[in-house]
């Protein structure tokens, strides 16, 4: 065995925090090598891999092994750049919240390996531990994106929470975490496409829950430069984690609610990668045979959407960037309430009949939820009490108890709509307000704000991220967190965030 070798070998055990009892176990090289040195040896009788691969499984791993080498174009960069603040910002955010807070706490007691940090803490912990606790901080509330055509499904909190911890495992720079982030959104676009989730007679996975596992894990991987079969192992690791069952929408705290959309995903794709990295073998195509991906999780299958936009376009446009920080379904609502604010006649005093109509599978999750960020009927009332709505009010539990809103909260009535339903672009709502000097007032919001057909700009998306990060961080820390973010792709190393994300 070379020195540089047991260099190696030495580096892995220690990073990863597992006992190797025997030399003969053949382990890879650290994470910050490349892809090539990264492959596991194998016996010489055995080098040659009979398993078939499908060419669509083939180009899927390719297209994450070489992800940290490819250009990206400017506009890309941009976008990206934007989702990674918005994220990050709903991490710091979520820190304060009951579901950050206990994940911190929890991965705390775990301790591990000091590999990546907690965002919101001074802990710095193991990169699978990392990735749990911070992927919950940014699903701890409804702030961070969804992407609304394949699910929908909250990218960012898997994306840039698994890429932000191997990166700092690994040693990357801001452009290879820009990068990562990139295609983990474009493969969990493509995987949740393919699997025609929502799709089909009847709802068998909830699709956040099952996609952040792919999310992450495409994430993770691309971060740490596994090869082609590497990336194929790391995915049949993901698939037998993936698990998404829709009983969160009776989580009354949002506790389980940011597990299952956000720490869940995130630990178990860093997970499947760093074990893949450090030798684990796996199944070589998760998506054939008898049974496969497709078989445990499709709805509606289309596998010919698996590479259907793959490096032609970027996930990252398709995905909603939300305006308000409360649920998706409830964006478009919002919008129509801000819309007929603007009339000095709609006040709280003046409010005679509210009337919502939205559409019928939105409503289990919104009528009367009894979290703040998600129930429609507090939120109306909210928005008309104060004349808008903040990060602050959205998540004062104790306001749900004011008389001022729960006297409005009396007037609203919701209403299924199966035209709403059906309606192209989707989650469209209407509201109409009768005012007590007779008046008649109706708004439809048709395109949300902060989707890809009506996308906040950047200062909107800076504007918010300083709403959500100045109270934890100080306006000083997170007005240049907002600057470095901007400039990512020159960062030499994201581990210098350390000193901006912690508190």
């Amino acid at each position: 065995m070379s020195d540089e070798t047991e260099h190696t070998r030495r580096w892995l055990i220690n990073a990863s925090g597992v006992a190797i009892l025997s030399s003969a176990i053949p382990i890879a090289p650290p994470y910050a090598q490349t892809a090539a040195a990264a492959a596991p040896s194998v016996p010489a009788d055995a080098a040659e891999d009979v398993t078939p691969v499908s060419p669509a499984t083939t180009a899927l791993a390719d297209y994450v092994a070489k992800a940290l080498d490819r250009e990206l174009p400017a506009e890309t960069v941009a976008r990206t750049k934007l989702h990674a603040l918005d994220t990050l910002a709903a991490m710091v955010s979520g820190s304060r919240l009951k579901p950050g807070g206990l994940a911190a706490r929890y991965v705390d007691g775990l301790g591990g390996k000091p590999q990546a940090m907690v965002i919101g803490t001074g802990i710095v912990t193991s990169a699978v531990n990392a990735a749990l606790a911070n992927a919950m901080a940014a699903h701890a509330d409804e702030t961070d994106d969804t992407n609304p055509l394949i699910g929908p499904v909250h990218l960012g909190c898997g994306a840039v929470s698994a890429a932000l911890a191997t990166a700092e495992l690994a040693g990357r720079t801001g452009q290879d975490l820009l990068r990562a982030v990139t295609v983990a959104y474009d493969v969990g676009a493509g995987i949740g496409s393919a699997l025609g989730l929502g799709l089909g007679p009847r709802r068998q996975h909830s699709p956040s829950c099952l996609m952040t596992t792919f999310v992450a894990a495409a994430a993770a991987a691309a971060t740490l430069r596994l090869d082609p079969r590497q990336v194929r192992h790391t995915l049949s690791y993901a698939a037998q984690q993936a698990s998404g069952i829709g009983f969160w929408t009776r989580d009354h705290e949002h506790v389980e609610k940011a597990f299952d959309f956000g720490g869940m995903g995130a630990r178990n794709g860093v997970m499947a990668a760093t074990m893949v990295a450090l030798g684990f073998s796996g199944v070589d195509d998760p998506f054939i045979g008898e049974e496969n991906i497709y078989t445990a999780f499709a709805e509606k299958p289309a596998p010919e959407k698996l590479l259907a936009e793959l490096g032609s376009s970027h996930a990252v446009f398709g995905t909603t960037i939300k305006k308000w920080t409360v649920g998706a379904p409830l964006q478009s609502v919002l919008d129509s309430v801000a819309a007929l604010l603007e009339d000095p006649g709609v006040r709280a005093d003046n409010v005679k009949h509210i009337r919502v109509d939205m559409p019928t599978a939105s409503m289990r999750i919104v009528d009367n939820s009894t979290s703040p960020d998600l129930c429609l009927q507090h939120l109306v009332a909210l928005m008309i009490v104060d004349r808008g709505a903040s990060f602050a009010s959205v998540h004062d539990v104790a306001r749900m108890s004011d008389p001022k809103v729960l006297a409005i909260r009396k007037l609203i009535e919701l209403v299924p709509s199966q035209e709403l339903q059906l309606a192209v672009p989707a989650r469209q709502a209407i509201v109409q307000i009768e005012t007590a000097d007779g008046r008649s007032l109706s708004h439809r919001t048709t395109v949300v704000r902060g989707t890809a057909g009506n996308p906040m700009d950047a200062k909107e998306i800076e504007a918010k991220a300083l709403d959500l990060m100045a109270p934890v961080l100080g306006a000083d820390r997170a007005t240049e967190l907002i600057a470095t973010i901007g400039h990512l792709e020159r960062i030499d190393s994201v581990s210098s965030l350390r000193r901006l994300l912690q508190a």
